[in-house]
Order: C-alpha cells, then structure tokens, then sequence
C-alpha cells in the first residue's frame, strides 16, 4: 500500500513539473502585458510591480486590432461550422453504407492531414492567384477543406457506435432518411460534435502558414499580426504590444477547453470513453 502511494505521488509530482514547465511562458506573457515596457525588460525580472491596463488600451486601439480579431472569429466559426455539416453528412453515409474499401477511404481522407501545409501550398497558391480567390472566400473553402477529414474521423466513430436499431425503428415508423439523421441520430453524437468543432477551431484559430501567404488583403488573422507587427518601427521588438495581443489570443481556446473539456476527452477517444457527457 504505501509503496503504491509513493509511486502515485512521484508520477503526480511529474505531471505537476511538466504542467508548469509548459505555463511558464503563459505566465511571462500574462505578466508582461500588465507591464510597462521598461519593467519587461528590468535585469532582473521584476515579480512585484504595478499592473496597469495601458498596454491592452494600447494594443487594441491600433488600426488593424480589431479587424484581426474579427477575421480570426468570422473564418475560424464559419469555416468550421461548415466543416461539421459536410462531416456529418459524409459520416453517416461511411457508417451505414459501408462497402470493402471504406477503412481505406477513412486512412485516406485523414492522411491529408498528416501532409504538411508547405508541401502543397505552391500549388494552392497558383490555384488561388488563377481564380483569384486570395480573398475571404478562398481562405473560408481552404479552411473549410482542412477541417473536414479530422472531424469526418471522429463523427464517424460516434456514429458507429449509435446502433442502426434506432434507424430500423424510425423508418418503421415511416420517418424519412433526413428525418432519421438529424432527429435521431444526431442529438446522440451531440459530444462529437463540440469536440470537433473545438478541435478545428483551435487548429483554424492557431493557423498561420497559409494565412500568411495565401491570405489577401482583408484576411488576415491574430497569427499574421504577431508575425508581422513584432518589430516597432525603431527597429526592436515591441514586447508591450505582442505580450497584450498574445494574452488576448489565447483566451478563446482557454475559455473553450475549460467549459467543454469533458467534450474534448470524449472526443479524443472517439467516444469510448463517455462518462457523463
């Protein structure tokens, strides 16, 4: 017994180091963005000081803010919406109409997110300049299409998990089709849903790469903003204003993770594991 207590107490004790090892710099960021900048950049740090708000008036009242703000929650919440429909639709078709090759087709259609985004973007690039989609448009559908096999994925293994007696008994009962997928199937993989929608949304909130180079003018997200408006124009980084900025980008994915975190486990083991959701 006790030798079991000291061996839960040791691999706590690590999950607790790693868990501050990955805050930290949370931390410094939370803490610097209640900084003035010459306290950010005192030698030695200063842990006792006067938190003020100037930094966040700051930042937020610069040209462009607010618009990346805007962009980052109009493209993350609707291309990911839109993902979801699609998702579900194709994953109930994979779940009930199953043929030879549907594990394959699922490996397949997940394996375009084992790609990196680099190797195809001189292509996508070429696509949008073409049809001129270096727009809201074009960034919502790339988007859109990146967000699809993940949630596909995990729809799915909801859906096979909701037995096809609950279809028998509907079309029984003279339900249609559409009838059975979005009343009776649907409000039973209601946790798959949130998890994937949290899941993409994070990913489409976090995204840089091909923001940066296919996004046009009026595009442009959080990400675009750091990257480009780290340096002030003396030259040097503008701690003040990428400590203000960083902490009010991640409150959303820390807002979500903490009110559907019970979604999130569900989802990860593709709802095996359900508990009480």
């Amino acid at each position: 017994m006790q030798q079991t207590r000291t061996r839960t107490a040791v691999y706590y004790l690590i999950l607790w180091l790693v868990a501050i090892l990955f805050f930290l710099p949370v931390f410094w960021i939370l803490m610097a963005s209640l900084k003035t900048p010459n306290d950010i950049l005192a030698v030695p740090p200063k842990f006792i000081f006067q938190p003020t708000l100037d930094n966040m008036i700051d930042m937020l009242s610069r040209p462009n803010t607010v618009p990346y703000f805007i962009n980052s929650l109009y493209l993350s919440i609707t291309s990911v919406s839109l993902a979801i429909v699609v998702s579900f639709l194709a994953a109930y078709a994979l779940s009930r109409y199953r043929f030879r090759a549907t594990n394959f087709l699922m490996f397949l259609i997940l394996s375009t997110r084992m790609v990196p985004a680099a190797a195809f973007v001189v292509p996508i690039f070429q696509m949008f300049n073409a049809f001129q989609w270096r727009n809201q448009f074009g960034v919502l559908m790339l988007y859109t299409m990146f967000s699809i096999p993940f949630s596909l994925w995990i729809l799915k293994g909801f859906i096979d998990g909701v037995s096809t007696r609950y279809d028998e008994t509907g079309f029984v009962n003279g339900a249609s089709r559409l009838h059975v997928m979005f009343r009776v199937v649907l409000p039973q993989v209601r946790p798959g849903l949130i998890a994937a929608f949290i899941f993409n949304l994070i990913f489409v909130w976090n995204e840089f790469l091909l923001n940066f180079i296919l996004g046009g003018p009026g595009t442009q997200m959080i990400p675009y903003a750091l990257a480009v408006g780290l340096v002030s124009a003396g030259g040097n980084i503008d701690w003040a204003f990428v400590a203000s900025l960083s902490t009010g980008y991640v409150l959303l994915p820390t807002i979500l993770i903490f009110l559907f975190q019970k979604y999130l486990l569900v989802g990860m083991t593709f709802g095996t594991v359900r508990g009480e959701v």
